[in-house]
């Protein structure tokens, strides 16, 4: 398949076949993962295999509906690190300030999903399923004990991988012109989603598995009815960044 039309065809896979990843393809998908892009060539990101099942347990019960975790083939998490950089400013006797700030730790996010989506296109390229899992953020200090994580690294999420069991159809984006503005930000377009609400009800009320009579925006308002994981910037704290 066509790497665009393969895109287009993702969807999240939770349900694998118990098959092994051999370590060939583990290696050629950590060497797609760092391979894209970095702000400045500063690299400012980790991978941590979990290969411990006893780790796989605890990983999926803080994510507290990722049960998949426990059963895929392959999982890792992948983390907004400075803690090397670090390093080498301390050995040099550099301050850390330029470190620390928030602009840093932003450079660190995005070069670290920039490697995460690079794998999951590679992975998907070699006929591999790819889950997203943001959970482990629900207990951010577990997850930095229980991987012995030190200042300046934040784990953003796990990534799982294996060979699908099934998959249900590609769920239906937002229209481009809800996304896509020329030369400025188009208020009206972007936020009329009658059209679209109208795809999503008749796509979850037909997909294979997990039918529900919902629409894009009723999700929307539910996922948006709290505030989530309010001592994240109490861990950012801790971990030695200065927001």
């Amino acid at each position: 398949m066509h790497t665009i039309e393969q895109m287009k065809h993702h969807v999240s896979v939770r349900n694998y076949q118990k098959k092994a990843i051999p370590v060939e393809i583990k290696q050629e998908l950590l060497l797609a993962a760092q391979s894209g892009s970095t702000s400045n060539f500063v690299q400012a990101y980790s991978i941590i295999e979990i290969g411990d099942q006893a780790k796989k347990r605890q990983l999926a019960e803080i994510t507290k509906f990722s049960g998949h975790l426990n059963q895929a083939p392959l999982v890792y998490v992948f983390v907004a690190d400075l803690y090397r950089h670090a390093a080498q400013l301390e050995k040099h006797h550099r301050d850390l300030a330029p470190l620390t700030n928030t602009e840093s730790f932003v450079v660190s996010i995005v070069d670290a999903t920039i490697a995460a989506q690079n794998m999951c296109v590679a992975a998907e390229s070699l006929g591999l399923g790819i889950c997203y899992i943001g959970g482990i953020r629900n207990d951010l200090f577990k997850v930095k004990e229980l991987l012995n994580l030190p200042k300046l690294t934040v784990p953003l999420f796990a990534l799982s991988i294996g060979y699908p069991n099934e998959k249900n159809d590609p769920k239906p984006r937002l229209p481009l012109n809800n996304l896509v503005s020329m030369d400025s930000y188009k208020i009206d377009e972007i936020t009329n989603l009658a059209n679209y609400d109208e795809q999503t009800s008749q796509y979850y009320q037909n997909r294979n598995s997990h039918q529900a009579n919902i629409t894009w925006t009723e999700k929307d308002l539910d996922f948006f009815s709290e505030v989530r994981r309010p001592e994240f910037a109490r861990f950012l704290k801790e971990q030695g960044f200065d927001l």
